[in-house]
């Protein structure tokens, strides 16, 4: 059992910065990779960024390559996912995911713990 507590959203202005963090407890030595999608309204669920816990491989979705960074401390248990550059596109509702295992890249359908998400919102 894997719990992941996300953290970090709020409202902030186009080209401007957020750091997102997700904590996580419980059984995360099983855990391999962990990532983050996104959700705005009336649009699916959206991968936006993995990384592997152990090698520290990370993995972004086109649209943030170039603005987003993905990053783990292994002795705080968390992930971090900051954000430059931001745009009005980027608002959503991100989420924390945790996969056991998980090919290189991870596919969705591999994540097997998620958490409740974090609201992010870019606007003027």
């Amino acid at each position: 059992q894997v719990q992941l507590v996300e953290s970090g959203g709020g409202l902030v202005q186009p080209g401007g910065s957020l750091r997102l963090s997700c904590a996580a407890s419980g059984r995360t030595f099983s855990s391999v990779v962990m990532g983050w999608f996104r959700q705005a309204p009336g649009k699916e669920r959206e991968f936006v960024a993995a990384i592997r816990w152990y090698t520290s491989n990370t993995y972004y979705a086109d649209s943030v390559k170039g603005r987003f960074t993905i990053s783990r401390d292994n002795a705080k248990n968390t992930v971090n996912l900051q954000m430059n550059s931001l745009k009005p596109e980027d608002t959503a509702v991100y989420y924390c995911a945790a996969a056991r295992r998980a090919t290189s890249p991870p596919l969705v359908g591999q994540y097997d713990y998620w958490g409740q998400g974090t609201q992010v919102t870019v606007s003027s």
